[in-house]
């Protein structure tokens, strides 16, 4: 069972000077007014401009090869700067999924024209990537995709609906799964990843608003959508097997523990400002299970560094971490006494009203924490 051995992964100290180089950054932007901190910023807060400033720092792309516009530095560099820029409630939206997993996908699978169409501008933050994998009325099981590519002369010829497509109102492209061969009893054969560009008069994006009013989800329909030979990723009929792979960075990342941290460093902000004592018991277990998360997502970064399969320890992480952001929105408010509040002058009720009307979304995106705890115990069966 080593996918349960998840080791202690040390930072070397280039990637420590990293660190600071980048918390050197944030500072400035911060104190210029370029950015303020909220949380969830890695799905919320889309803003261009700051993504090309990551860019052209060379802190996109960082697992990509230098031949491709990538600093070819790997998964625990960009590990280091992803959680600086999560800690600090950084808006990384915009580029997130493109360089999260999308610019992996072409990585692994893409074609040598793939590569160098996509890569490079996601390298430069001026790509954005959405992911084309749920679908309405089947919950979290991906292998009861509807969605059906038909072959035509030069291509295929996509219809379906896709759901919860995040940044898929800004994105230039979207991997999408698709059914490229009729549904048998292997519920995980026919199926194919296919890159549809953006925007595209035959995909119709209609916006899904969160709670706050925000537009971030999207449902995307495709009506007889053309997509080129040129733009299938991989093999057709090896979707399954590419999209699983992808799914463990999809997981495994610092963004699923860290999406409401920014609200605590508020929280405690405040606390300072009014001479408050803190609940160093609450503040204590908060922290040990924040750092015992944190350990388990660099170990999986990790696996990543080296080339190995972190699929079912990313479930692990999602799972457990996901839960942990919402337990610190209840912690927090139990912390400082203060009521949510969307309206309210001051930063700290805007904010804890910010992660609460974003929670609902912690334990389902990605995949639900019941589908996680099913590979988990179908790997310990097996295993």
């Amino acid at each position: 069972m080593d996918f349960l051995t998840l080791s202690p992964v040390p930072l070397p100290a280039d990637l420590v000077k990293l660190r600071h180089e980048v918390r050197a950054f944030l500072h400035d932007e911060i104190a210029a007014g370029r950015i303020t901190a909220h949380c969830d910023q890695w799905l919320a807060g889309w803003d261009p401009g700051f993504s090309r400033r990551l860019g052209s720092r060379g802190w996109i792309g960082m697992a990509f090869p230098e031949r491709y516009g990538g600093s070819d530095r790997g998964a625990l560099a960009r590990f280091v700067v992803t959680e600086e820029l999560l800690a600090a409630g950084a808006p990384v939206a915009a580029h997130w999924i493109a360089d999260r997993q999308s610019g992996q996908a072409l990585m692994n699978f893409g074609t040598e024209e793939q590569r160098r169409t996509f890569l490079p501008r996601i390298a430069r933050g001026e790509c954005y990537f959405a992911i084309g994998m749920s679908e309405p009325d089947t919950g979290s099981d991906l292998a009861s995709v509807r969605t059906r590519a038909t072959r035509v002369e030069g291509g295929w010829k996509l219809d379906g609906t896709k759901i919860w497509t995040s940044g898929a109102h800004h994105a230039h492209a979207m991997i999408a799964l698709v059914r490229t061969a009729p549904r048998d009893e292997n519920r995980h054969a026919g199926l194919t990843q296919v890159i549809v560009e953006l925007p595209d008069p035959s995909v119709q994006v209609r916006p899904i608003n969160l709670l706050t009013g925000e537009h971030h989800f999207n449902e995307v329909v495709f009506q007889d959508t053309f997509v080129p030979d040129s733009r299938v990723l991989g093999e057709p009929g090896a979707g399954w097997k590419q999209v699983t792979s992808e799914l463990a960075h999809e997981r495994s990342g610092p963004e699923r523990i860290l999406s409401t941290f920014p609200l605590l460093v508020e929280a405690l902000r405040a606390l300072a400002d009014r001479g408050a004592t803190v609940d160093r018991v609450r503040l204590g277990e908060l922290v040990a299970r924040l750092w015992s998360l944190r350990q388990m997502s660099l170990a999986v970064a990790g696996r990543l560094e080296h080339g190995r399969d972190p699929a079912v320890a990313a479930a692990i992480v999602k799972d457990l971490g996901t839960q942990f952001e919402g337990t610190l929105i209840d912690a927090v408010r139990l912390m400082v006494g203060v009521e949510p509040d969307l309206g309210s002058p001051h930063r700290l009720p805007r904010m804890m009203a910010e992660a609460i009307l974003h929670s609902p979304g912690f334990t389902l995106r990605g995949g639900t924490n019941e589908i996680l705890r099913g590979i988990v115990a179908k790997t310990l069966r097996v295993s």
